[in-house]
């Protein structure tokens, strides 16, 4: 009979320990490739997918979707569930924006000579082609900001390769600059939402300043707090807001915009929070 191939333990062990400092962390394949997609989800087939093009929570066990499934939970990374991907795993990869980090990706001698001349000092390491220069804050990710040069913070993942050397130090506006195109930003449009209007003839209960913000708010919460699972938990929090408010007629612009805007502020495109909003009407029949 022959043997399954045996877990890297010392893939697995890095993995606990930077889950236990509250570091989001995933194994990585040959190729530096997340784990592939399993079964249930080849082709995305259950909707959820890291790069945001399709909509849809996802509860498959498996870490089949990139930096999303990035966790900090010690009973999912040692569940039966991820035994099958931890035999395939060549190293282990970590969500720097969950972590509140940004990983300047300098793929080359070039690349490293404009850091050390344009950015600050801060925590640095070694890779196969150039260096990571790791800042405390997260930003939106971005690749080839110039030559040479990624940004590995919100909805990426970047391959941990040991502590670094260095004193970790803020993340600075030169960085941000990089993934800034154009001068102004312009906010996106919000999706409008018709709901059908209050039945009963009376007064819509969730008028009710306290009722509604109270709402509002710990929706807002839970995405803000999200570590972990971030597209899944803007569907399941609109889900949880359409429920309860959404067939009354009592949601607002504002209402939504304040959703929309917990959910950017965690990496989420507005093209994703309009999908991801409309996937929760269409689950509810709205």
């Amino acid at each position: 009979m022959t043997q399954p191939t045996p877990i890297r333990r010392d893939h697995l062990r890095s993995a606990l320990h930077l889950a236990a400092a509250g570091v989001p962390v995933l194994p990585l394949r040959a190729g530096k490739r997340p784990v592939g997609n399993c079964p249930a989800c080849a082709d995305s087939a259950c909707g959820g997918r890291p790069n945001m093009k399709a909509a849809g929570p996802c509860l498959c066990p498996l870490p089949c979707h990139g930096w999303a499934a990035a966790t900090t939970d010690p009973a999912v990374l040692q569940s039966p569930a991820w035994a099958s991907v931890w035999r395939q795993a060549h190293a282990v990869a970590y969500h720097p924006g969950g972590a509140g980090l940004t990983v300047v990706d300098l793929d080359n001698a070039d690349a490293i000579a404009w850091a050390r001349e344009t950015l600050p000092p801060t925590r640095t390491l070694p890779t196969t082609r150039g260096e990571h220069w790791i800042y405390l804050g997260a930003m939106q990710s971005a690749n080839a900001v110039r030559p040479g040069v990624d940004l590995k913070s919100l909805m990426a993942y970047a391959r941990w390769l040991g502590p670094g050397a260095g004193t970790m130090t803020d993340l600075p506006d030169a960085v941000r600059a990089l993934a800034v195109k154009e001068p102004s930003p312009v906010r996106p449009a919000l999706l409008a939402v018709t709901v059908p209007a209050p039945t009963g003839g009376g007064e819509c209960r969730h008028r009710m300043p306290a009722y509604l913000e109270r709402g509002i708010a710990m929706a807002e919460q839970r995405i803000t707090e999200a570590r972990s699972g971030v597209h899944a938990t803007v569907y399941r929090t609109f889900l949880a807001v359409l429920s309860a408010h959404g067939r009354c007629g009592c949601l607002t612009d504002t209402h939504i915009a304040r959703l929309f805007t917990a959910a950017q502020a965690k990496g989420e495109s507005a093209r994703h929070c309009t999908d991801a909003w409309a996937n929760a009407q269409a689950r509810l029949g709205m």
